[in-house]
């Protein structure tokens, strides 16, 4: 591990010392360590550097806590990747306030191209299938799949990749040595096998909730576009866009329900300009990515066979649940036949049943 990276560290826990500052603090002097060893005199050259910070930048000793948290980055094989270093994201070096540092768990590729999916963390079944069916459909094609591990659609995109043994990036909105939230401690270990988790955090940072918003312009920055599917019109995914639009990057949404409050924050990004997103098509289109650089994509899977009765209910369901009592009574079936078909497709994958007896199209069919 780098002697200079106390020095990094060291300079982020400056107080006073912001992303911004850090940066225009290494544009001058070429590493923290000449900053944190600059006289006063000198500090006072950088532009917008008042008196009270030089005092405090010239005086400044390394804390204790930045050796503890290299200790901890050492022991659990992390990494640290600096603003200075070839291996950071180039696009994340673009937007106008990059973490100075990354802490990696798991390969950072470079050379990647990467797609950001978010959106709401109570999401409903149809919200989770088109997700994961994109987040698919887009590794299939050669891409990284970025997203921030939260509950909800966050998960599904992650879930998608992984299913598709495509790459993903997960965002943190706290330290590596905490797993938030708590039940996604194995997709954790998955995401790091098969591309990264990162944070700018130190190792032991809690999940404090203004850590969220701030880790969003990083989900956004690293990708060349940002996908919103399913978000109210207060859910924090609408952040994530607005930072996309800020750094010139590409905001998609899907479309929901009219009737559903879960996309009235989605359907009011595409009234004001965000592309609407059927399929992966609808993306690739946008971005205008060569089709020579993309995988050809996911072989065709030969058609299910179902019996004219399984068609029936199929042809009643549809990507958001339906109970079961109602499904009933749009078919000329009765209950305990309705139920054993249901269990059938369930078999074969064509149908998922979510608690509470309700039943929608799977995200294969």
């Amino acid at each position: 591990m780098k002697e200079s990276l106390t020095h990094w560290l060291a300079l982020k826990t400056v107080p006073g010392v912001g992303n911004r500052f850090f940066l225009q603090l290494l544009k001058h002097f070429g590493d923290p360590a000449k900053v944190l060893g600059a006289p006063r005199k000198e500090l006072l050259q950088v532009e917008g550097l008042n008196s009270h910070l030089a005092s405090i930048i010239a005086g400044y000793r390394v804390p204790g806590s930045v050796k503890e948290d290299l200790a901890l980055v050492r022991k659990n094989g992390f990494e640290i990747i600096t603003y200075s270093d070839p291996e950071y994201p180039d696009l994340l070096r673009q937007i106008h306030d990059p973490p100075p540092v990354l802490y990696v768990y798991g390969n950072l590729r470079q050379d990647s191209l990467k797609l950001a999916i978010v959106g709401s963390r109570n999401a409903t079944h149809y919200g989770r299938t088109i997700t994961e069916r994109l987040s698919a459909a887009l590794v299939q094609r050669g891409l990284t799949v970025v997203s921030g591990m939260a509950r909800g659609i966050d998960s599904a995109a992650h879930t998608g990749a992984l299913a598709a043994e495509g790459e993903t990036i997960a965002v943190l909105g706290c330290g590596l040595g905490t797993v938030y939230p708590a039940e996604n401690k194995g997709l954790f270990h998955r995401i790091a096998a098969s591309g990264a988790v990162i944070s700018e955090f130190p190792v032991l940072a809690p999940p404090d909730a203004h850590n969220f918003p701030v880790r969003n312009r990083i989900i956004s920055g690293l990708a060349m576009g940002t996908v919103i599917v399913e978000a109210t019109n207060n859910s924090g995914s609408l952040i994530t866009a607005r930072l996309a639009a800020e750094q010139g990057r590409e905001v998609f949404a899907v479309p929901g329900s009219v009737s559903s409050f879960k996309s009235m924050g989605t359907h009011r990004l595409i009234k004001q300009g965000a592309k609407l997103v059927e399929n992966v098509n609808d993306i690739i289109e946008e971005l205008n990515i060569g089709l020579s650089i993309l995988a050809a994509g996911p072989a065709e899977h030969p058609a299910m066979s179902v019996t004219p009765e399984e068609k029936i209910l199929l042809d009643k369901l549809s990507a958001y649940p339906i109970h079961i009592d109602n499904l009933v009574r749009q078919v000329s079936l009765s209950a305990g036949k309705v139920s054993g078909l249901l269990l059938e497709l369930e078999l074969k994958g064509l149908v998922a049943q979510s608690p509470g007896k309700l039943f929608a199209k799977s995200e294969s069919n």
